[in-house]
């Protein structure tokens, strides 16, 4: 009887908090700045934010998803996918919607030095017939929809719609770290047809909350981790302050105003900004982020990025972004980045031409996102913030 009551208790229990560690990686642009490789790479392979893009994708079996540029991706965990599991490390990423892994019909040398998914040994597999082609910010890749399994830490997402890649042919994809994407930004972003990782999750009821959070750790390669399901306060101190989802189609929220020391430097009157874990930069209209530069007195470098001395980390001021009338400070050692292996200091700041002086479009990537804990609310579409542990 007691057993019989024990297992009761166990069913009636809701779904637990899922939380998957990330690492830290250094990123491509690092990898490609050591080997004086970055200036030819951005001339030849140009990240483009081509947002009219957007209005084709729905009419057809491609995604254009322009926020993903490969290039700053820093943090990856792992996933398995199929019968029995077949490891990949992806990119949790909220600036993209699908899921996708290389598969051993890609013949692209991108492929040749990653783990590819193998259909033929998992008994779960499913193909559907569908084509995939996805294009992002610096690259694409094509390939056919599968139907399999995927174990994210011990959420089991049965019968899930991923992308297995037959062909990657940028070079940037054969220099990367990370084997695929897992994207968790809004579905009206993924594949036509093709219903995302979270909200597959969702609809099995793996999940007590519809909601997850990012916690990147500024500490080092480890600690940094996404949590389905649920929040764990021990991650941040303070009160969560929520923002509403003004466009929902990647996490884009209001914000005021960029400010120093009260004096507002960009967003004047306000503007959208992207919450986008898929990049380490802040990215903002080319005009605002050059006057940012200027007042930091960052100096171009040949290759395009802009250096800073690095003694500047003590004397600069936190650089304030007020959203929703709460204003959350960027020091200058966030906004710094230093490049331990050469010895140099460069901006986090980086204007995009794609992006309107007009319609001023930000985008706040893991500078911002490793001083604040936040939280994608899909149920109410809402992000929450809060000042990082």
């Amino acid at each position: 009887f007691l057993l019989h009551v024990l297992l009761g208790v166990l069913l009636a229990l809701p779904p637990c908090l899922c939380v998957i560690p990330l690492v830290k990686i250094k990123s491509l642009r690092e990898n490609l700045r050591e080997k004086d490789m970055l200036k030819e790479y951005l001339e030849k392979y140009p990240f483009r934010l081509t947002h009219k893009l957007l209005h084709k994708h729905a009419d057809s079996g491609v995604a254009f998803e322009p926020m993903r540029n490969y290039l700053d991706i820093a943090y990856m965990g792992i996933i398995s996918v199929g019968t029995p599991p077949q490891e990949f490390q992806v990119i949790f990423d909220t600036g993209s919607a699908d899921l996708w892994v290389p598969s051993i019909y890609c013949s692209s040398p991108a492929c040749s030095n990653h783990n590819t998914f193998n259909p033929l040994r998992s008994s779960t597999f499913v193909a559907s017939g569908q084509p995939i082609k996805l294009i992002y910010g610096t690259g694409k890749m094509s390939g056919f929809v599968g139907y399999d399994t995927i174990k994210i830490s011990s959420l089991v997402d049965r019968n899930q719609a991923f992308g297995l890649s037959v062909e990657e042919p940028d070079k940037i994809l054969e220099l990367a770290t990370f084997d695929g994407i897992l994207g968790l930004s809004y579905p009206s972003l993924s594949v036509k047809g093709v219903t995302p990782v979270f909200d597959n999750l969702w609809n099995q009821g793996l999940l007590s909350q519809k909601l997850f959070a990012f916690y990147l750790s500024s500490k080092g390669k480890k600690g940094s981790v996404v949590m389905f399901g649920g929040v764990d306060p021990s991650y941040y101190t303070g009160e969560l302050h929520w923002v509403p989802v003004s466009k929902p189609l990647y996490w884009q929220i209001s914000m005021d105003s960029i400010s120093i020391n009260g004096k507002v430097i960009a967003c004047d009157g306000g503007c959208q900004a992207i919450v986008d874990t898929g990049t380490s930069l802040l990215l903002g209209p080319q005009d605002a982020v050059l006057n940012i530069q200027e007042i930091i007195q960052a100096r171009r470098s040949t290759s395009g990025e802009y250096f800073i001395d690095c003694d500047a980390v003590n004397t600069l001021p936190d650089i304030l972004f007020t959203i929703d009338g709460i204003g959350y400070p960027v020091p200058a050692n966030a906004y710094i980045q230093k490049d331990a292996a050469l010895g140099i200091c460069f901006s986090s700041f980086e204007g995009n031409e794609d992006i309107s002086n007009n319609s001023e479009e930000w985008i706040l990537g893991d500078v911002f996102l490793r001083l604040y804990f936040t939280v994608f609310d899909r149920e109410n579409d809402r992000i929450g913030l809060a000042t990082a542990v």
